[in-house]
């Protein structure tokens, strides 16, 4: 006798956002990426529709890092030193098709560079790469509400996804993405109650649903992974229910968490490992966009997604 599979069907779906605006859409990104759409728990293909596999983003900052382990400064080389080469090495070399730019260089820690600074910095990017961007802050609220809404100004019409917003600090930004055409980054504790007001204060300011993608606020392998998942897990299950407020894409920083791990530093292999299996379990619990630093490990993972996906 034949095994009847028990299916679920749901009534509504996770909202599709687009990161990067081509010509005909009023931009000049070569293409465009879409998150989101499903219309079923992550990867259970027969309960409904998963029109977009989840995407990667390679993390570059706009000046050299300090602090990143040596391996990782060693798989991008002398290019790391200058942003401009540290791009085109992660689309000629690598083949990215979406980058996630820190402005570190705006903290007041790493260099304190002033808005116009930073936003003719983004400029030239723009002018350089075609690539569509992901850009957040220096994570310094005092500042990011400075020079974020100058960059924000410099990538009009760009369709980029900016962030973060908090729930103590989001009306500059979500402010911003509104008048130049850009999505937000919604960024919560690892609570679920907190990220559903969030999205809701934002949409109250007049940018849509449709235009917010959730940062539920990751651990790593062995450092929250587990909390992180099941959030990201009631979110999902919430929002395929009708909970339109938490029917928003989820991006993941996976690379900054995985590398804190001591265990990453350890060796060469096994910070790549940390940093692919901590990829791999989020996507199985709803990812849609992963913002990571290895360059291996961003291959491993995409071949990961390859085999879920490919049949």
């Amino acid at each position: 006798m034949e095994t009847q599979l028990a299916l679920e069907k749901w009534p509504h779906e996770i909202s599709t956002v687009i990161i990067g605006a081509k010509n005909e859409h009023g931009g000049s990104r070569s293409h465009s990426i879409e998150i989101g759409g499903q219309k079923s728990l992550p990867l259970l293909f027969k309960e409904g529709v998963i029109p977009n596999k989840p995407k990667i983003a390679f993390e570059v900052w706009d000046i050299a890092p300090v602090d990143w382990d040596s391996e990782l400064v060693s798989a991008y080389g002398k290019s790391i030193k200058d942003p401009f080469a540290w791009v085109d090495k992660c689309v000629n070399d690598f083949k990215a098709e979406l980058l996630c730019l820190k402005m570190q260089g705006a903290h007041p820690d790493s260099g304190d560079k002033g808005a116009e600074e930073s936003a003719k910095f983004v400029s030239e990017l723009l002018s350089r790469t075609g690539v569509p961007l992901i850009i957040i802050g220096c994570e310094n609220d005092v500042k990011d509400n400075l020079i974020m809404p100058l960059i924000s100004e410099a990538a009009k019409k760009e369709r980029c996804l900016i962030g973060c917003a908090v729930q103590d600090n989001y009306k500059t930004l979500a402010a911003s993405a509104l008048a130049d055409g850009h999505t937000i980054i919604a960024q919560s504790p690892i609570d679920i109650n907190i990220a559903k007001q969030l999205n809701i204060l934002i949409s109250d300011i007049g940018l849509a649903f449709e235009r917010i993608v959730m940062d539920p606020t990751i651990g790593s392998l062995g450092y929250g992974l587990e909390y992180a998942y099941s959030i990201m897990e009631r979110a999902r299950l919430a929002a395929l229910s009708g909970d339109k407020s938490l029917a928003s894409p989820f991006i993941c920083f996976v690379g900054q968490e995985a590398w804190k791990a001591k265990e990453a530093k350890a060796s060469a292999n096994q910070g790549i490992i940390w940093e692919v299996i901590t990829a791999s379990s989020l996507i199985q619990s709803g990812a849609d966009l992963l913002v990571m630093r290895h360059p291996k490990a961003v291959e491993k993972v995409n071949n990961f997604i390859e085999m879920l996906y490919k049949g």
